[in-house]
């Protein structure tokens, strides 16, 4: 039987502007099995960023029900959302949202200091760990001003691999870099996902879209196409 990591049914998102209502999403339907490499495309004002905030519990729905690895969404208080959110889901955006003065390693240990159960010598080593896997084990404590885009955005996905969770939500990871680090950082997600890791990643771009075995395409709040890849993209 599948797993399904998460479900989603007759999702709707409003947002009152002024005195006119944005439908943003209008009855969308889908799931994600897990395991699977996911990216949901769509050109500006299609829905995909509201999507994943609601994907990534940072947004409720106006209407309809999402179950993130069989738990419904909507019945959780905000702090069982916030500890759902900790543990299941790893951020990765396209700004980086780095702390500026402190060192990579630190960083990338932060979604730890909210789990009493890891002990600091255990944040320390997962940590180090994590940023092992994106290969920055040279740049421990560098902070981000040290780092080149690409490397402060591995440091990004070292912290949201950190608490091994559930699901990597990725919104533009590409969005600042050239094309050359782009191609390494989508790398370092198809990796991440060989590992077994569920990954769902939004972008604009044709060429990135191309790493996932799965593209959703969103259209004015609506699903326009899902289609699975015979092959992604692997690089060496």
């Amino acid at each position: 039987m599948e797993n399904k990591i998460l479900e989603i049914e007759n999702l709707k998102r409003d947002f009152k502007m002024g005195s006119e209502v944005v439908h943003a999403l209008k009855d969308v339907n889908f799931s994600v099995d897990a395991g699977e490499f996911v990216t949901i495309m769509g050109s500006s004002g299609s829905g995909k960023t509201t999507l994943l905030n609601i994907l990534g519990c940072l947004d409720k729905p106006s209407d309809g029900n999402y179950l993130l690895d069989g738990v419904e969404i909507k019945k959780l208080s905000r702090n069982d959302l916030a500890r759902l959110r900790n543990h299941k889901i790893g951020f990765v955006f396209q700004a980086y949202n780095l702390l500026s003065r402190t060192s990579a390693l630190e960083n990338v240990e932060l979604p730890l200091l909210y789990n009493s159960s890891v002990s600091t010598k255990e944040r320390k080593e997962r940590a180090i760990h994590a940023l092992e896997a994106v290969k920055l084990a040279e740049r421990l404590d560098h902070k981000p001003n040290e780092l080149s885009g690409g490397q402060q955005q591995r440091v990004a996905i070292a912290r949201a691999l950190v608490n091994d969770p559930s699901i990597i939500l990725a919104d533009e990871p590409t969005g600042n870099l050239d094309s050359k680090t782009s191609y390494e950082i989508m790398d370092i997600f198809g990796k991440i996902h060989s590992s077994g890791n569920t990954v769902i990643l939004v972008t604009h771009e044709e060429d990135i879209a191309k790493f996932a075995h799965r593209i959703v395409r969103l259209r004015d709040g609506i699903i326009e196409s899902d289609r699975r890849r015979e092959a992604a993209i692997v690089m060496h």
